[in-house]
């Protein structure tokens, strides 16, 4: 049997900003754009691993008014699940994302004393993303 991660959710409350973000400053490409019942999610990919996909969506869509509000709160504090990414050039990818008006740097890339040499940011929706260099 096999098993694999087909895909990642990330929450966004401005999800223009959010593609942005991850389609020009990480380097993933739009595989596809839905939405249904007044809500818009959008699925990337990386030309590497086109299937896994990450899912940016918003954090009213399919669930009820209340946990909606619950997990905006949330996401406004930067208290949801961090996203960890590996890409094979780091110091790259951090210039294009600190070129961008939407991301905070929590970290610039740094050699770690468990072996790896990565960056800490914020996404435009408040998301913090690790990024390591392969």
């Amino acid at each position: 049997m096999t098993i694999q991660i087909s895909g990642v959710h990330v929450l966004a409350d401005d999800i223009d900003a959010a593609v942005a973000f991850y389609r020009d400053a990480i380097g993933f490409s739009v595989r596809n754009e839905v939405e249904n019942s007044g809500f818009r999610w959008v699925t990337l990919v990386s030309d590497t691993h086109p299937d896994l996909e990450l899912v940016l969506s918003e954090p009213h869509a399919g669930r009820s008014q209340a946990d909606g509000d619950a997990i905006a709160a949330l996401l406004a504090k930067g208290a949801l699940s961090m996203l960890q990414l590996r890409v094979t050039d780091l110091d790259a990818v951090f210039d294009r994302i600190t070129a961008s008006a939407d991301a905070e740097v929590l970290q610039e890339p740094t050699e770690q004393f468990w072996g790896v040499r990565d960056a800490a940011v914020r996404d435009p929706a408040g998301n913090m993303v690790r990024i390591a260099q392969a």
